[in-house]
């Protein structure tokens, strides 16, 4: 298990994310897509990232639209493999 980190560190890791922000000790994104299916194919795309990192986001999909929430439950709340995993999803 990781520590959880402080909110220091964590606004200090948000920097490097674009488009990324903090909500209710989630790491919450946003991404934008033409329609539905393309939305689908993103969430076909991150999937095997989550299930190599054994560390799996919450996905909201709806037309043209993909909402990623990372947050580490055994910690209860944001640890560095949150950070980690959101900087390596595509986009």
């Amino acid at each position: 298990m990781m520590n959880r980190l402080t909110d220091s560190e964590i606004s200090d890791r948000l920097r490097s994310l674009e488009g990324w922000e903090v909500r209710d000790s989630r790491l919450v994104k946003s991404f934008k897509f033409k329609d539905f299916m393309s939305a689908v194919h993103f969430v076909d795309e991150i999937a095997p990232l989550a299930e190599a990192e054994g560390h799996h986001p919450d996905l909201q999909v709806g037309w043209g639209k993909v909402v990623v929430e990372l947050t580490s439950h055994d910690a209860g709340g944001l640890t560095e493999k949150d950070f980690e995993v959101a900087s390596r999803l595509p986009r």
